[in-house]
């Protein structure tokens, strides 16, 4: 995620350079045409204003909707971030402890959802879970071998718990009413990642990005054949800036349509789990923290 807006217009260009190539191209070659006296090859102003309002509207409803994908994902990480707390503090809380000090129990249940956060991570950027350093930090080994046959690692992991937490209350060491609370915890665990999981699996539609790519690119010829007229040379730099604003909104939209992808507008999952992680390790009294990644060159992961 882009914390810091050090970039230059130079840049935009440069990430654009084909794109923003054409336009100079198309409106050359206009100019080129009208000089040589072919003047039945103008325009009217009117229809390509009307194109280019409605290019606007459906570029930005586009960029809109991603955003809206986008954002939602922050809010359902956002809520991980809490329903996790809230985990940890319950099983600290409701299990039995051993003397001042968390029980081997607390410490496995509390490590393993570490471990979900972990995972679920990994899933939803299309990573191995079980080449990542933090997954093998918090997952035993026997746990491991048992996972890589889940066909949902993460709800395995969820499911584990809850199997844990269950015998407790089979054994008499933890309420009806106490595991009806945690109960809940879990599930809204396992809500936010099935809404995770519905944005990563469900692609934007690709209508708009096809019509939006296409109408720009036809706009890019059809402006300069307005626009030669009145601007002659100078209708090259306004073709470049009027099609490229167009194209960098539309581009806006198409990198925020995944916000889990490892680009650099993606949403900052690896800083988002290393501060589920210490704060649940703080519960468990550590004090051994990796720190929560930083911002390099102004972009977050």
């Amino acid at each position: 995620m882009i914390v810091a807006s050090e970039g230059s217009i130079f840049g935009l260009l440069g990430w654009q350079r084909r794109r923003v190539g054409y336009f100079a191209i198309c409106a050359a070659a206009v100019l080129l045409v009208r000089e040589l006296g072919w003047d039945w090859v103008a325009l009217h102003p009117t229809p390509v204003t009307i194109l280019g309002g409605a290019l606007a509207i459906f570029a930005a409803f586009r960029t809109n909707s991603a955003y809206d994908r986008w954002w939602e994902g922050r809010r359902l990480w956002g809520g991980l971030v809490n329903t996790s707390r809230m985990f940890s503090s319950q099983v600290l809380a409701y299990l039995p402890r051993d003397g001042e000090e968390p029980s081997e129990l607390q410490r496995r249940l509390v490590r393993r959802q570490i471990g979900y956060i972990h995972v679920l991570r990994c899933a939803l950027r299309e990573l191995d879970p079980f080449a990542d350093i933090r997954v093998l930090k918090y997952l035993s080994t026997e746990e491991l071998e048992r996972l890589r046959k889940e066909r949902t690692p993460a709800h395995a992991l969820l499911d584990w718990n809850l199997r844990e937490l269950a015998a407790e209350v089979d054994g008499g060491r933890l309420t009806d009413l106490r595991m009806t609370s945690l109960d809940r915890t879990v599930a809204s665990v396992l809500d936010m990642q099935g809404g995770s999981e519905r944005i990563k699996k469900t692609p934007f539609p690709r209508a708009y990005g096809f019509i939006a790519d296409r109408i720009i690119t036809l706009y890019g010829l059809l402006l300069p054949l307005a626009l030669t007229s009145d601007l002659w040379v100078w209708m090259i730099p306004v073709n470049v800036l009027v099609c490229t604003s167009f194209l960098l909104i539309s581009e806006v939209g198409r990198v925020l349509e995944d916000p889990f992808n490892l680009f650099w507008n993606a949403l900052p999952l690896q800083a988002i789990s290393q501060g589920i992680e210490n704060d649940l390790l703080h519960r468990l009294e550590e004090t051994d923290l990796d720190p929560v990644p930083v911002a390099i060159d102004g972009v977050l992961m």
